[in-house]
């Protein structure tokens, strides 16, 4: 507001694109080397704004990311080039949304950020209405199980059709937030969900790899 007040209207527009003008904050966290908010003209890349924040942590590499949080369909390696401006995230098929940007590299497992994502939908959840209450528990049994690597046969496919009866059909955008991180991460890492069916995302990606802060023991007294 500051800076409109004092430049005017034509100021901010001369920034970002053609329908999304002007500038905003981006936040990035996770796997980048220096996490923080970036304010920036509308239409940057993610190439550009993890090149800002110090690029992927030293001896990684990108492996997936949320262009607008965990309710948005999470984008690869191969969407860095995209426009962050609404209209081409949107023809890309996720949502800009509220610009959190949620770095991961290749020590994650999608199914077990997708797990946590759920659970928190699932908790989330009013209970208002039949298709998010019910769906986003019965997603979390599936997405926990296949977590443990405990998958049955056909869940994978159950999963997609029970997003597929929230999806538009629940009283508020929760339930249709809960189906955008399994339906997108299923799209792109289809793989690693097909292993849940016999091996934990424990064994394969060690949690201790992922983590961001070591926590040092404490000293004694």
């Amino acid at each position: 507001m500051p800076g409109i007040l004092l430049n005017g209207a034509s100021w901010f527009k001369s920034m970002g694109t053609e329908k999304s003008t002007g500038f905003g904050i981006f936040s990035l966290s996770g796997h980048v080397a220096n996490p923080g908010q970036f304010e920036a003209p509308l239409g940057i890349t993610m190439r550009q704004l993890i090149d800002l924040a110090g690029g992927i942590r030293k001896g990684h590499q990108l492996k997936f990311w949320t262009p607008g949080g965990s309710s948005t369909p999470i984008f690869t390696e191969a969407h860095l080039d995209i426009p962050l401006d609404f209209d081409s995230v949107a023809a890309a098929g996720s949502m800009l949304g509220t610009r959190a940007l949620q770095v991961f590299d290749e020590t994650v497992s999608v199914v077990r950020a997708v797990a946590r994502w759920t659970d928190f939908y699932a908790h989330e959840s009013c209970g208002k209405c039949t298709p998010c209450r019910e769906g986003t528990w019965w997603m979390r049994q599936i997405m926990e199980r296949l977590e443990h690597g405990q998958g049955l046969p056909g869940d994978i496919e159950k999963l997609d059709d029970i997003c597929d009866n929230i999806l538009g059909r629940s009283f508020c955008a929760l339930g249709d937030a809960a189906t955008s991180p399994i339906t997108s991460a299923i799209k792109h890492f289809r793989g690693e969900f097909e292993a849940g069916m016999h091996t934990p995302a424990a064994e394969l990606f060690p949690p201790e790899k992922s983590v961001l802060f070591q926590v040092k023991e404490a000293a004694k007294a």
